[in-house]
């Protein structure tokens, strides 16, 4: 029987600091990452990366801007294909040479993954996700009444723009990512969460201004093609509660109702960790076996359960 993992990098694991931001800076991050992720195929498992891509929408967003006397806008959805294309190809060439290297007789291949979405999803009433570059409060102002944005002061910083991040319900390619995972090709797919698409009302797909949870969408995916774990690789070894206080407590291996607790008691931080207890939640409750969190460079030791954080139903 095929050990199926779903495998979530984030983004930001692709940028080391402000003076690697370049694309050959981040083939080089990529294959860190796919380093770890070969030994885990070594170790017997069939794999699905994704991955996220803020900052790297905000690169494709800013040049667009900066373009835009001379050259049309890219639309959010289109950023977003663009990113899973360009972070896909660096991880699947990536992991190619590393199998190459290592003798392992493996293929690895990109999907442009998209997820539908609910057009009635609270979210699209209250955007709150900041996309793109810093403007002025003018500039701010005559893109929300030309292009329709909305737009938002942000923390002193300059104004920006938000757009909704709604709860993904279908990650549409699903079937094609398992009938390449059942023949033994390792994935990369769901990046940035997924294109967000809605359903119109004759069944056709359109694209959405709107910004996926990497987390969501990659649980949804694991749900979808009945994975076994699904493992986030994220920056810190083990998951905390009392996280940077003095009685700062490292969780190893918790249940369900144990996480679901520490979320009541307000121990994982909206912005940072919370999704992605939420999203291993999720997994679980769908009948997943188990959900894993840690830093890239322990994805072997986890497996092995000799560090990380296990969650279990």
């Amino acid at each position: 029987m095929k050990k199926v993992a779903v495998v979530a990098i984030g983004g930001n694991s692709l940028i080391k600091d402000e003076a690697h931001q370049t694309v050959a800076d981040q083939y080089q991050a990529a294959r860190a990452s796919c380093e770890h992720i070969a030994s885990m195929i070594e170790l017997g498992w069939e794999v699905v990366v994704t991955h996220g891509n803020g900052p790297q929408v905000g690169f494709i967003l800013l040049r667009s801007e900066l373009a835009s006397n001379v050259l049309h806008t890219v639309p959010l959805d289109a950023c977003g294909a663009d990113t899973q294309g360009a972070i896909g190809y660096a991880l699947q060439q990536n992991l190619q040479n590393i199998f190459h290297e290592r003798g392992i007789k493996k293929l690895a291949a990109t999907v442009v993954t998209q997820c539908v979405v609910d057009r009635k999803d609270p979210a699209f009433q209250k955007p709150s996700k900041p996309i793109g570059p810093f403007y002025n409060e003018e500039k701010a102002k005559k893109h929300a009444t030309e292009e329709g944005w909305t737009v938002v002061e942000d923390a002193g910083r300059g104004w920006r723009r938000v757009v909704a991040s709604p709860i993904p319900q279908e990650v549409v390619e699903w079937q094609a990512i398992k009938t390449l995972i059942d023949a033994g090709i390792t994935v990369i797919g769901v990046g940035g969460g997924g294109i967000p698409v809605i359903r119109i009302e004759n069944g056709d797909l359109e694209g959405t201004a709107a910004v996926i949870d990497k987390d969501f969408g990659s649980s949804l995916l694991a749900r979808q093609i009945k994975a076994d774990l699904f493992m986030i690789s994220t920056a810190v070894e083990k998951a905390y509660i009392h996280y940077r206080k003095p009685e700062q407590k490292a969780l190893d291996r918790i249940t369900v109702a144990e996480a679901k607790k520490y979320i009541e008691e307000g121990h994982f931080a909206a912005g940072s960790m919370l999704p992605k207890i939420q999203a291993c939640i999720a997994f679980l409750e769908a009948g997943g076996k188990e959900a894993i969190l840690t830093d890239p460079a322990h994805i072997a030791a986890a497996l092995k359960g000799e560090t990380g954080t296990h969650i279990v139903p």
